[in-house]
């Protein structure tokens, strides 16, 4: 199990890498939506749509909205590598912030469901209320990858993204292990401690201190950028395994061997790419 984790963990990392560099706006976020649609199938069965062809159904609802969403963000026109970051936020910043801004207000919902449940699974356990969430969960997401990827050191700006999920989840399991005593959602997420979830939070005020440090803008700066998007990383990963328990699966799917599904994988950055995304859009980056 431990080589499956590793060789799937090197390929799964060696991908993404290539398509940062390789691929220029308008592809990476055609990757991007690849993956998402990879995500849909899963979300559906997580949903209760348990045969193929809803499921399949599912898939084509959400490639409808990301179709519909690429038109109106206008992601088929995007530039290449280089993007005039003033331009794009002159054409397409509130195009861009609507979408996000829904994602926010989304998972701030989320937030209040993850608290109450079980009991709030009355609100939303059904098969359809369940897909519906899905729509949430995944357009937003490829709508921060997509914007992020047209900044001005986008690139970076998405490995900066990447390493605060990292840090949310490396510095909650460590501190955990650790000194974890005192559970954080315990209906939900029962391994899931308050001292982790300090240890995910110090990590990340460590990484903004060396971002400010080391890049553009102040330390101030991305602290306001980095911790909100910490915290909700941990939303994302709670919200997923609020849903698998609700569905009595331990897994999204099988298809990474050692790893369960794409969904397991990329829990945190669904809920922090629209976040991160949105918090610099609002911080007028890039930062002189």
């Amino acid at each position: 199990m431990l080589k499956q984790r590793v060789i799937t963990a090197v390929l799964l990392a060696s991908v993404f890498v290539a398509a940062l560099v390789f691929l220029p706006g308008p592809l990476f976020s055609a990757f991007a939506a690849t993956i998402t649609l990879i995500g849909a199938w899963e979300w559906a069965n997580l949903s209760g749509l348990s045969k193929r062809w809803q499921r399949g159904v599912y898939v084509l609802a959400v490639g409808a909205l990301l179709g519909l969403g690429a038109a109106y963000l206008g992601v088929h026109q995007l530039p290449d590598q280089v993007v005039d970051s003033r331009e794009l936020m002159e054409s397409q910043s509130l195009a861009f912030r609507n979408i996000l801004l829904v994602g926010c207000i989304w998972w701030a919902l989320a937030l209040l469901w993850v608290q109450g449940y079980p009991s709030s699974a009355l609100l939303w356990h059904s098969r359809w209320m369940r897909a519906l969430m899905g729509f949430f969960v995944l357009v937003p997401a490829w709508a921060g990858l997509s914007y992020l990827r047209v900044q001005d050191s986008g690139l970076w700006l998405l490995v900066l993204l990447v390493a605060i999920v990292a840090c949310a989840d490396i510095g909650g399991y460590f501190a955990g292990r650790r000194w974890g005593k005192h559970k954080l959602a315990v209906s939900v997420s029962p391994g899931k401690t308050w001292e982790g979830f300090a240890g995910g939070v110090a990590a990340n005020i460590l990484l903004a201190l060396l971002v400010g440090y080391f890049w553009q803008g102040s330390v101030l700066f991305w602290l306001a950028i980095i911790l909100p998007t910490s915290l909700v990383s941990v939303l994302g990963d709670l919200l997923e395994s609020m849903v698998k328990r609700q569905r009595g699966i331990k897994d999204s799917s099988a298809l990474l061997p050692g790893h369960g599904g794409v969904l397991d994988r990329v829990d945190s950055l669904t809920s922090a790419a629209p976040v991160f995304a949105l918090a610099l859009l609002a911080g007028g980056w890039p930062q002189g």
